[in-house]
């Protein structure tokens, strides 16, 4: 796998911290250049950049909320690297928003917020690199989604709705892309020990959480990575359109 992912050049979305992070640690230790995107946090992506393996990655901030920042972010990406062979839609926030607890205009924002940046703005960053892939003659798009797009969000219903519309992406361009050799899979992580889920696994809800595995562990960013890794390498065609459920088994639990 390190051979087939050598010199390849890999976007990642929101690759300041967490997930993404380990995720652009993971390409460069295979030889691949990165590009690394983030929002607001530029010390954290550059402390990303300079603990990455290897030479060649860059940092572009764009915000994926805002579809002319999205196209930017694309084109320099092609600019400054001549092309990119892996997309890994990461870049996501999430907003609580209990039904019971809101007023109408703090729920309209919340839904609004949690679409443009966690389904539209992958959307959008898909229509762009896609389109250059098929310049290219094929490559990966990697979306990471998530377990709340199956078993709901009841007080982040924006962010459960963003991730089965990621789900549902991924699946239809899957199709419509395969002639192009152009291949996209779907990561539905559950908990994993982040800064985003720190607030549930450091509190009283913690030991519960763990728990619901087998394993009595949340996941570690680095097992995203090793699965991101494997999906971009050349083995994984026949897979394309799948979602892949990664959660130390805790679906089967009653």
């Amino acid at each position: 796998m390190t051979m087939q992912l050598k010199d390849k050049v890999v976007l990642v979305t929101g690759a300041s911290r967490g997930i993404g992070k380990a995720i652009a640690q993971r390409f460069a230790e295979a030889g691949a250049q990165v590009v690394i995107h983030y929002h607001k946090n530029k010390k954290a992506a550059g402390e990303t950049l300079s603990g990455l393996s290897g030479n060649g990655h860059i940092v572009l901030q764009a915000d994926m909320a805002d579809p002319a920042e999205v196209r930017n972010l694309a084109e320099e990406s092609l600019e400054k690297m001549g092309r990119v062979d892996v997309l890994v839609n990461n870049a996501g926030i999430y907003l609580g928003h209990t039904l019971t607890d809101v007023s109408y205009e703090q729920w309209q924002e919340a839904w609004n917020s949690t679409l443009q940046t966690n389904l539209l703005g992958p959307a959008n960053l898909t229509f762009l690199i896609a389109r250059q892939m098929i310049k290219q003659g094929g490559g990966r798009i990697i979306n990471i989604s998530s377990r709340g797009a199956f078993r709901g969000e009841p007080d982040w219903p924006a962010y459960g709705a963003s991730k089965a519309g990621l789900n549902s992406m991924g699946q239809s361009l899957a199709q419509a892309l395969a002639p192009h050799k152009i291949f996209i899979y779907t990561i539905a992580p559950g908990f994993f020990e982040t800064d985003m889920a720190a607030q549930f696994l450091e509190g009283s809800r913690g030991d519960e959480i763990r728990a619901q595995s087998p394993l009595n562990r949340a996941g570690r960013p680095e097992e995203i990575a090793a699965l991101t890794a494997f999906l971009a390498s050349e083995q994984t065609e026949y897979m394309t359109g799948c979602v892949i459920d990664i959660n130390g088994a805790s679906y089967l639990r009653t």
